[in-house]
């Protein structure tokens, strides 16, 4: 009598969730007839007191085990009945296998909120009641102790009760979003970022976005950066990135990295005392290949060409030659516009790393890296040297700069086969998973194939958003990233709804089947407004044109007119009908041989200098 009190002034329980052992029959779910270290079986019958079939037991639903002072809290991951034969004439008992995931206690004094502990002290004993779980126990299980929180959704079992997760611990210890396409992945990845942003003003955003959808769905905190409006000068790669650009993603070539290797610093040498000639320092201020520091792409090219003119140079003139074809081939391509740039041959560093990390971030602090239009043999570099910079800017600030790099398609820069991807990125990434949590560079991995995904990557993050996985092999990987008690609720991972996911790990006070909120649908990643275009029917709106245009990428000839004279004159010379034209662009005027050569100002280091 004494329980049936404490528990009316406790829980003020509806006459569904009462524990008292003498109620009536129908509410009671069923006993326990089989129970291990980690798991229970209760019997039960199909259908209540009546003869209706109630559903009352489902797959994915937590239960309660009542016993007294504690009740064990379950989650029913199976129902079935041993003879496989339903009877319409009488009642059905059906077997439920439960996995025990905790257990739930009243609070020391009256009033007070449930409290529950995920290890349990004492285990269900053969005949013991299963009720359905109350509300404040269903709360109870998922409360995060006071920890920093924001609401993301609300349990599937019980849409009244909101999810939360600890913002805090998911970033500092990394996570992870995983998922087959369609299941609404970036639309998750959305509302985190929004949720975070709010939670977390001082977080600076930078996205590797490879579809170009999420500057649309943050409008107001993002600020986009594309092959166009980004500013990365060639000088900051390091050597193994730079050589990256110029074989265009093939393998290298040992010998010219090697000339590279030692042709570099001498032209940052070059740049940086011109008067010195080609010596170079030795000691604690010497460059290397690596130094983030200015120089020429046209002292680079005299350092080769010198090279190829010395006589014991022989035998490396065609290593030197097709180096400098790399080189010369990469200057010219207006793909390259965001790495060979005039204007970035001065030392614009720290505006680069301040545009691109939003310091100051003016009230924007997410920043949008859109790929899509990037030519796909230089992104596994830009990815290596943002990754690179994010670190060592969390690293050098002394924490006063908090990163968080979202890698969307992870799987991407970081695939589970090490002869795939770029090496350079993959220690980037994982030098973020591995120790950046100290420094407060964070790392958000996002893919729909967790199972080709750096495994080292994976174990790093430490909670998981798993959200509707078809394949086996995924499934599996995650399946082996869960390490609590509650390893069943991954079997419903082929089967879970639109916005649904499971998330574990740090982040939750324990596994947690959820849905997310809904976003508006302009916030919707990919249907933003300006996105929504019907699709043609003949064709005869389609711009080809324009398409042209762009898979060229290169200037109007309007814009490129500078080395018209030259030409001109040069048709002239060979054909005395030939009539100039009237609109030739001026010539530049040239200051050596390589600017003769190349049309180039002095100050463009091997670039065409367009007049846009």
């Amino acid at each position: 009598m004494m329980f049936v009190e404490r528990e009316a002034s406790v829980g003020e329980p509806t006459s569904q969730e009462r524990r008292n052992i003498q109620q009536n029959d129908k509410r009671i779910l069923g006993n326990v007839v089989q129970c291990d270290g980690a798991r229970a079986t209760i019997s039960a019958f199909a259908e209540d007191a009546e003869g209706t079939v109630t559903g009352l037991w489902t797959v994915g639903r937590m239960i309660s085990i009542n016993l007294g002072s504690t009740r064990t809290v379950g989650l029913v991951y199976a129902i079935g009945k041993s003879d496989l034969h339903w009877n319409h004439d009488g009642q059905n008992l059906i077997e439920v296998s439960v996995e025990l995931v905790g257990e739930v206690r009243d609070g020391a004094e009256p009033g007070a909120r449930p409290v529950f502990d995920r290890g349990i002290t004492t285990y269900p004993h053969i005949g013991a009641i299963a009720h359905r779980i109350r509300s404040r126990d269903l709360q109870a299980v998922y409360d995060l102790a006071g920890r920093h929180s924001v609401t993301i959704g609300t349990l599937s079992q019980d849409e009244s009760i909101d999810a939360n997760i600890a913002i805090d611990d998911t970033l500092a210890r990394h996570f992870a979003i995983v998922g087959t396409t369609g299941v609404g992945k970036s639309t998750a990845v959305s509302l985190l970022l929004r949720k975070t942003i709010q939670a977390r003003p001082d977080l600076r955003v930078l996205i590797l976005d490879p579809h170009n959808e999420f500057a649309a769905s943050l409008p107001e905190y993002c600020v986009k950066v594309d092959s166009k409006t980004l500013d990365l000068p060639f000088w900051m790669f390091r050597l193994e990135e730079f050589a990256e650009v110029l074989f265009r993603g093939r393998e290298t070539v040992p010998e010219e990295v090697d000339v590279l290797r030692d042709l570099i610093p001498a032209a940052k040498n070059l740049y940086r005392n011109p008067n010195s000639g080609t010596y170079l320092r030795r000691g604690s201020d010497a460059l290397t290949a690596d130094t983030p520091v200015p120089y020429r792409i046209a002292d680079l090219i005299k350092q080769i060409d010198e090279r190829m003119g010395m006589l014991e140079a022989k035998n490396d003139r065609p290593t030197l030659k097709s180096l400098k074809t790399r080189i010369e081939s990469a200057a010219a391509d207006p793909r390259y516009r965001f790495m060979f740039n005039s204007r970035l041959i001065e030392d614009t560093i720290h505006e680069t790393i301040g545009n691109i990390f939003r310091v100051p971030s003016h009230g924007r602090p997410v920043t949008c890296f859109e790929m899509a239009g990037m030519p796909s043999e230089v992104v596994n570099s830009v990815c290596s040297v943002l990754a690179r910079l994010a670190f060592d800017l969390a690293l050098w600030s002394e924490g006063r700069l908090r990163l968080l790099l979202l890698c969307e398609e992870a799987h991407r820069y970081m695939p589970a086969d090490p002869r795939l991807g770029f090496a350079p990125t993959r220690h980037a990434l994982s030098r973020i998973a591995k120790e950046g949590r100290k420094y407060g560079c964070y790392l958000g991995v996002v893919t729909q194939r967790p199972g080709e995904l750096d495994p080292t990557i994976l174990s790093q993050c430490s909670t998981f958003f798993a959200m509707r996985l078809a394949n086996e092999q995924d499934q599996a990987i995650i399946r082996s990233a869960i390490a609590d008690s509650s390893a069943s609720t991954l079997a419903f991972l082929s089967s879970m709804g639109q916005r649904e996911a499971i998330a574990f790990g740090e982040g939750v006070a324990t596994t947690m089947r959820l849905k997310f909120e809904k976003l508006a649908q302009e916030f919707i990643p990919g249907t933003a407004k300006g996105e929504q275009i019907e699709p043609s029917v003949d064709g005869s709106d389609v711009d080809l044109a324009m398409i042209v245009e762009r898979l060229r990428n290169v200037p109007k000839p309007q814009q490129s007119m500078a080395f018209a004279e030259t030409v001109d004159s040069t048709r002239q010379a060979g054909d005395p009908d030939y009539k100039k034209p009237a609109t030739a662009a001026p010539r530049v005027q040239p200051d050596d041989d390589f600017d003769t050569r190349y049309g180039l100002k002095p100050s463009t280091f091997g670039m065409r200098q367009f007049n846009d």
